[in-house]
């Protein structure tokens, strides 16, 4: 049988809207690919009662383990541990290794040359979070909140027996930074011990319809042989299509015959088969080029999406966001003639400010985008969520495109980005195979 967790993201900040959860998704990824399929992520405030209450609940699901995720820091209210201690029974005791371990890091980090010039109040924060369950584990802190591993064990309650515990901090970055250690803590590796050796691959589509895939998944277990034992979770991210299958390493051939099917079926469509996002494969196929960009309505989020990336100072010149006509006209050289013909939104401008963008900073390749966002300036034959992109590469005609795109304008502006990667990627591969 599959492992089943619970995680519990404690914070009266995360639950009040304050501060958006990043360490439950996280999480939960992590476990998803060890082979632990997640059964429920909860959010509760900083009350004692309230995580008692989800750790219960949890507990009662017959989960083989719960990740907690904040409350650990020296202040009154960070009460994870004290109140895991309490749930499992164990009372809490002091680890004095673990103490000096966190003394150390507070000197380090105050330039303190020693524990005595320590403030009453920061001895006793130490003291505080060097306090664990009896029998649990501590896990090193990467910030200075250690994390705890407490094994599975009889319920106090007399009402069987308890999942492990993982207690770890709530700063994402400390989270991260404590995960390797946290799962090869013993209580850890022994309460997922029995899960099957899983595997998880991903399939990304563009330009289909999610009703067109769901037709397709359904038709699928008559062409694909042991397709129940498949996990198939699809989403719609950026305006494209993730296809992301568990499954156990015995079934790997009825995994590639689905990854074969999907492909078969919508040739045009599957961009990705490796796990790939476009963003790499845009990446791979700038290698040797330089690109710049000439952005209206994106506001430079091509610019940011292309320089995300580490290296990309290797392929990326620089960028233009021409929101004005003045600035398409000065900075980019389109033509005002061009400009009162076409309008602003149209595929001549398109055209002409990715040759501009060219032509200004030397580079070989661009993208430009120019459109109507929203929700306002629509105008006749040119409604909101009209985008013109223009590609440039050195050598070849200048490809330009009208899409209109659905949606507010957040999210006409992000489907745009992921277009003109695509575009772009298209004009690189087709330049790439008749150079």
């Amino acid at each position: 049988m599959t492992v089943r967790a619970g995680i519990v993201v404690t914070g009266t900040e995360v639950l009040t809207g304050r501060i958006t959860d990043k360490n439950g998704p996280w999480v939960a990824e992590q476990l998803f690919a060890m082979g632990v399929d997640v059964a429920h992520i909860t959010i509760c405030g900083d009350r004692p009662e309230d995580l008692t209450a989800q750790l219960r609940f949890l507990a009662d699901e017959g989960v083989s383990l719960i990740v907690t995720t904040g409350g650990l820091g020296p202040t009154a209210d960070d009460l994870t541990v004290a109140t895991v201690a309490e749930f499992t029974g164990r009372p809490l005791q002091l680890d004095e290794p673990l103490r000096d371990h966190i003394a150390d890091i507070i000197r380090r980090w105050q330039g303190r040359g020693g524990s005595e010039s320590a403030s009453a109040a920061t001895l006793a924060g130490i003291d505080k979070q060097a306090m664990i369950p009896q029998g649990a584990q501590p896990i090193p802190p990467t910030g200075t909140a250690p994390g705890v591993a407490v094994p599975a064990g009889e319920d106090p309650r007399a009402r069987g027996r308890l999942p492990a515990v993982l207690v770890l901090p709530g700063p994402p970055a400390e989270l991260q930074a404590m995960w390797p250690n946290a799962i090869t803590a013993p209580p850890i590796v022994d309460a997922v011990a029995s899960h099957p050796d899983m595997r998880q691959d991903t399939i990304r589509m563009f330009g289909l319809p999610e009703a067109d895939l769901a037709e397709g998944l359904r038709a699928a277990p008559g062409r694909v042989p042991g397709f129940d034992q498949l996990e198939i979770t699809t989403c719609l991210r950026r305006g494209e299509l993730e296809i992301v299958t568990r499954y156990p390493t015995s079934a790997a051939r009825d995994y590639t015959a689905l990854a074969d099917f999907l492909t078969e079926l919508y040739p045009t469509q599957t961009f990705s088969t490796d796990g790939s996002t476009i963003d790499d494969q845009v990446a791979a196929l700038l290698a040797g080029r330089l690109i710049a960009t000439a952005e209206s309505c994106t506001g430079g989020m091509v610019a940011a999406r292309l320089t995300d990336r580490a290296g990309s100072s290797a392929y990326v010149q620089g960028g233009v966001v021409s929101y004005s006509n003045e600035v398409k006209i000065n900075s980019l050289g389109v033509p005002a003639a061009t400009l009162d013909e076409f309008g602003a939104v149209s595929e001549p401008v398109a055209a002409a400010m990715a040759e501009g963008v060219m032509a200004r900073l030397g580079v070989d390749t661009a993208i430009s985008t120019t459109g109507i966002a929203g929700p306002g300036g629509e105008t006749p034959g040119k409604p909101v969520g009209t985008v013109c992109f223009g590609i440039g590469v050195a050598g070849r005609p200048t490809l330009t495109r009208t899409l209109h795109l659905p949606g507010n304008r957040a999210a006409v502006r992000e489907r745009s980005t992921t277009i003109a990667f695509h575009l772009l990627a298209g004009a690189l591969r087709a330049a790439g195979a008749s150079s």
